[in-house]
């Protein structure tokens, strides 16, 4: 199996994952919430990384993964409504069809750059590497980052949130969230 096709499945199976938690009303913010997304993170890095950029240009679009993954982390995570549940006092999460579809865009996009790398726009992504000096692998591994960072910053977030509403039973975590 190709590495395209490994990280498609990658990105499918994240995708799957994230929705599957965090898609509809009153989705507990439990233990294995958080740590799901992280053992996640943790198997799929070494599949992905190959020789980490330490200077120079590579390191520079690794870090411009890292960054846009931190963005999108954050909106990901302004998409999610946290809150006490009425029945239980615990904290759960609520996020609806605006979440999902950006995912379902980020997760898109990322496939398609990756799909047209290897078969549409393969010369010009060459070209740019060789005219900035940066390895081949750094454009995978700034992917693998951002997704990772991406999935990292909402889940921690998340546990944040969640974490801000044991203190007071009428805290709601996050300013701006309106509570239903």
């Amino acid at each position: 199996m190709s590495t395209l096709m490994q990280a498609e499945i990658v990105n499918v199976v994240v995708l799957i994952a994230v929705l599957q938690a965090d898609l509809g009303p009153h989705r507990k913010i439990a233990t294995h919430r958080i740590v799901r997304p992280v053992l996640i993170a943790a198997a799929v890095i070494p599949l992905f990384l190959a020789k980490v950029a330490t200077h120079g240009a590579g390191l520079t679009v690794e870090l411009a993964g890292v960054a846009a993954g931190v963005v999108g982390g954050l909106i990901a995570l302004g998409l999610i409504r946290v809150y006490r549940s009425g029945t239980t006092g615990k904290p759960v999460s609520s996020a609806k069809w605006g979440y999902a579809t950006f995912w379902i865009a980020v997760v898109g996009a990322r496939g398609a750059f990756s799909y047209g790398a290897t078969h549409w726009f393969h010369a010009q992504i060459a070209g740019w590497l060789v005219a900035n000096s940066i390895p081949s692998a750094a454009i995978t591994d700034g992917l693998v980052f951002m997704a990772v960072a991406l999935l990292l910053t909402r889940t921690l977030g998340l546990a944040r949130r969640a974490h801000a509403l044991t203190g007071s039973p009428t805290s709601v975590a996050g300013a701006g969230y309106a509570q239903a």
